[in-house]
This record gives structure tokens, sequence and C-alpha cells, in this order.
């Protein structure tokens, strides 16, 4: 008799033991739940960070561009009215020593002027494709946070 109840005071006790146990257990998935959680919001912080400042150097460099077009606009208006008033000036010449020769200039001025008009293309499609460039490596970067917090 003494075996048995002592048998069975080392059974609940074993069984409060347990008990026990299974609320620490629940109380540690609980705890790894939340840091989990909480890593994930981090991760995700991150990368909106990252996606505002990677939205910040597209802005830059966008203001880049339209600012260097504006110059080099300016420098092609600036080349053009020097262009014109030493034309004008050889014309004027030309016309009083060579009055047969008045078309000659015109000829090269529109040579050079479309000279310069295709090398300002040739800038803006370098820049547009840098453009291009720098949008798609940002959309690859997003697709790539993004897959990565799925998993």
């Amino acid at each position: 008799m003494k075996m048995l109840k002592l048998s069975q005071t080392k059974e609940a006790r074993i069984k409060e033991d347990c008990d026990a146990l299974r609320v620490v257990m629940k109380g540690l998935q609980d705890t790894i739940q939340n840091q989990c959680n909480l890593r994930v919001e981090l991760k995700e912080e991150e990368h909106k960070k990252l996606m505002e400042k990677k939205d910040i150097e597209i802005l830059e460099l966008s203001k880049q561009l339209r600012t260097q077009e504006k110059e080099r606009q300016s420098e092609i208006i600036k080349l053009q009215i020097e262009f014109n008033a030493k034309l004008a000036r050889i014309q004027h010449k030309t016309a009083k020593s060579y009055p047969d020769t008045a078309g000659l200039p015109q000829n090269i001025y529109r040579m050079k002027l479309q000279h310069l008009q295709e090398e300002k293309n040739k800038e803006i499609e370098i820049l547009r494709r840098t453009i291009r460039d720098l949008e798609q490596q940002i959309r690859d970067d997003q697709g790539s946070h993004l897959k990565r917090k799925q998993f």
C-alpha cells in the first residue's frame, strides 16, 4: 500500500512537472514567435527605407539630367547665335567681294547645325538609356526584396 501511495504521489509530481514544462514551452514558443514577427517588421522597415533612398536618388538623377539638358540647350542656342552672327558678317563681306558665292556659307551653316543637332540627339539618347537602366535596376531590386520578404 505504501508503495502504491508513493508511486501515485510520484506520478502526480511528474504530471505537475510536465504541466509546468508545457507552460514554460508555450511561453518560449510565444517569445520566439514574437521575435520572428519583430524581425519581419524590421526587415520591412529596412526595405521601406531603402526604397525611399532609391526614390530620392532617382529624383536627384532626374534633376541632374534636366539641368544638364537645359545647359546643353542653352549652349546650343548660344552657339547658334554666335554662328549666325559670324555667318551674317561673312555673308555681308562675301556678298560685297564675291556676289556669285553667297549660298556657300549657308551650306556650311546647315552642315554645322545638323552636326550639332546629331550630337545633341546622341547625348539625349545616352541619358535616356541611363535612366531606363537605373529604373530597371530599381525594379529588379524591388522584386528581389519582395521575394526575400515572402520567404
